[in-house]
């Protein structure tokens, strides 16, 4: 691969300065950096072409697990059955509905297939009926940055209305009089979520009328109606405030009512049933707490505790029916639901008979039933909606994907391990396996982490996985601090000055799996993804004689030059994640650990990245920088690979087997590392 021509540049801060001999590649109008990514493309190319067959081979196998013409689990809705399903051959799903039970004739509402004709990528965001149940609010984005436009279909007529809001996000709630709607608007160079509209069905858009806009550059805004569909709702929030406002959804030209005013450290969220508020707030709750509130008076003093904080257990979210209370909580690092009837019966858990695995509160849009319908999966269990009876506590299984191909799920056992961190902090790991017969020794190991956001890698099945287990790969997820595994302290103690420890649980667990017997430094792989390819950056960098590969996409790599250019999509809404380095003391932390600023001269694993042309999250030009970078100083034979995706964003390919080829690369690079010849 040819090294990219060379552009240095003196960057001063704090009295010191830096060289950066790549920042030219953020120029994306320049003809000389589409020419290089087009070069890496090719580079890329070449150097899998010995793997292109077993590509296909992964390939074949992912799309021969899935099946094709699928379907969700019908859900009622104001007296509608709502679901989705997908057709053999298709990417994309359809929306569809029946009135009353699934007896009555389909009405087809959106078929995103149609949509995507003619588009390289197509991501369709927010779907919504309005309350007469005769209009459709979507939106679609055709580029892959998150810039969506927003349109309308008549259902009755079954044709698409002249009515088009562009350059907005996917974030949309109608007005209960079936004519307004409200959505979210985006800054267009930072992409922040900044305005609040309502558009009047029938009109041009350009009269639409602006409600609210956030001034704050920390806070983003969005929309939504509360679950009793009384209350439109606007929230502010950044990483450590929140502020909401109320208004009558049967007067969207109304005035919004500030709920609470916000202060810095005061998280809290609202939704509503009959005369209350209910309110999950972390005000004196490190864990935060449930209250509940009069809706006549929100004023804090007004407040009643219903869920008190505890120390060990963290409240991540509530549903509320009308005869019960459903708490989503976390202890141990394990998802639990709690069960609570309000008329002061005996409250329970729900039992879930596994030593790892994932349970959330699903789609449950009616108050006046006794049945929670949640959603459950685990390393070993493909993912599962099940029907509970909040009475009799009997559960009921409404559907489980069905994986093709011979999936027997008994071949699979899961492990739950704990690694000593350097400072002594036990971390949990997450891990599968194929059962063993008879056979000892170390594996080839893929070890994946995120860890950022306070946002939880819980261990989740996935049917692609499939086939490096089933080559004799073990798959563990490091479920290391940053995330929100072991409770609030668990984020607060991964980020910011404490960002380090994020990487450093990485390395232990890394550790602890070859300690244990259970993979070598020659077949161990790491995988991370967003600020996960920070983390593999980081320990890269650290740790480099760990790994034998390392798997890294849209990775948040240029930590110091990003944060410091405040034009950038969400870097001043993440001063509170990162620290804002115009200040002396986070300028010099991050650069401590920012992974294209630590890369020096040594040796380093071989290397996968992948990042997306029109990514608005991380942008292109960071792991770009980061791979020239790495094959100036390196001084080792291994590979490093770099592939954009001209079409895509930060989620990658859209289309449920355009996301296979991806996989099917990252899987075909590893197992051709580890030289595994188990077939499936």
């Amino acid at each position: 691969m040819p090294a990219p021509k060379v552009v240095p540049k003196l960057l001063e801060i704090h009295g010191h300065v830096r060289t950066d001999n790549y920042l030219w590649l953020n120029e994306q109008d320049n003809p000389d950096v589409m020419a290089h990514l087009e070069a890496e493309n090719q580079y890329t190319k070449e150097m899998t072409a010995h793997t292109r067959e077993l590509e296909r081979t992964l390939f074949e196998e992912m799309k021969g697990r899935i099946k094709e013409d699928d379907s969700s689990v019908p859900y009622k809705k104001d007296g509608s059955i709502y679901y989705t399903r997908l057709e053999e051959g298709q990417e994309y799903p359809i929306y569809a509905r029946r009135e009353r039970s699934m007896d009555a004739p389909e009405a087809i509402m959106l078929d995103v297939n149609e949509l995507a004709k003619g588009h390289g990528f197509l991501a369709v965001g927010g779907v919504s009926v309005s309350s007469g149940q005769d209009i459709l609010a979507f939106t679609q984005d055709t580029v892959g940055r998150r810039v969506y436009e927003t349109r309308f279909k008549d259902l009755t007529s079954d044709t698409i209305l002249p009515d088009v809001i562009p350059n907005v996000t996917s974030n949309i709630a109608w007005a209960e009089d079936n004519k307004h709607l409200l959505y979210a608007r985006q800054d267009p160079d930072t992409l922040r979520w900044y305005q609040i509209l309502r558009h009047a069905l029938g009109t041009d858009s350009s009269r639409d009328v602006l409600v609210y806009e956030e001034v704050d550059e920390e806070f983003s805004c969005f929309v939504f109606k509360t679950k009793s569909k009384r209350f439109l709702m606007i929230g502010s929030e950044q990483t450590l405030s929140s502020e909401y406002r109320y208004l009558e959804a049967t007067n969207p030209t109304g005035s919004f009512a500030v709920f609470l005013p916000r202060e810095r450290n005061h998280e809290y969220s609202v939704d509503h049933y009959e005369d209350k508020f209910y309110i999950r707030t972390n005000d004196g709750a490190r864990n935060f707490r449930i209250m509940e509130t009069p809706i006549s008076n929100t004023a804090m003093e007004t407040w009643q505790e219903l869920i008190p904080h505890r120390e060990d257990v963290f409240v991540s979210g509530f549903e509320l029916f009308s005869d019960h209370l459903v708490v989503a909580e976390r202890e141990d690092g394990l998802t639990q639901l709690r069960v609570i009837p309000w008329n002061g019966s005996d409250e329970h858990y729900i039992d879930f008979g596994e030593p790892t695995y994932w349970a959330g509160i699903g789609i449950n849009p009616e108050f006046a039933t006794k049945t929670l319908r949640y959603n459950y999966t685990s390393l070993t269990t493909p993912p599962s909606v099940i029907d509970y009876d909040m009475n009799s506590r009997k559960s009921r299984l409404m559907k489980r994907d069905e994986v093709l191909g011979g999936f027997i799920q008994e071949n699979y056992e899961t492990e739950r391990l704990w690694a000593t961190a350097q400072d002594g902090v036990l971390v949990p790991i997450s891990l599968v396996r194929r059962k063993r017969q008879g056979h000892e020794g170390p594996n080839p190991l893929l070890l994946y982490g995120y860890g950022s956001y306070g946002i939880s890698m819980d261990a989740t099945f996935d049917s692609g996985r499939l086939s490096l287990l089933d080559r004799g790969f073990i798959f563990a997820i490091a479920h290391i601090r940053g995330g929100q595994e072991m409770g609030r302290w668990w984020y607060e103690d991964g980020k910011l000055l404490k960002k380090k420890n994020t990487f450093a649980d990485f390395i232990a667990c890394a550790e602890h799996l070859i300690e244990q017997g259970y993979t070598s430094s020659d077949l161990l792989y790491a995988e991370g993804r967003s600020a996960g390819g920070l983390l593999m950056g980081a320990v890269a960098n650290m740790r480099p004689d760990l790994f034998k590969g390392i798997v890294a996409a849209v990775p948040f790599v240029d930590v110091v030059t990003t944060m410091l250019d405040d034009s950038i999509p969400l870097t001043t809404s993440e001063y509170d994640e990162w620290g804002n380095p115009n200040e002396k003391e986070y300028y010099h932390y991050m650069l401590s650990y920012s992974p294209y600023d630590n890369v020096e001269p040594k040796d380093y694993p071989n290397i996968l990245v992948l990042t997306g042309l029109h990514d608005s999250q991380v942008q292109y030009w960071e792991p770009a920088k980061w791979v020239a970078k790495l094959r100036d100083l390196k001084t080792d034979d291994n590979v490093v690979l770099f592939k954009t995706n001209m079409e895509a964003g930060h989620g990658g390919a859209s289309g449920r087997f355009r996301r296979l080829e991806e996989k099917a690369l990252q899987y075909a690079f590893m197992i051709d590392l580890a030289g595994s010849t188990i077939e499936p």
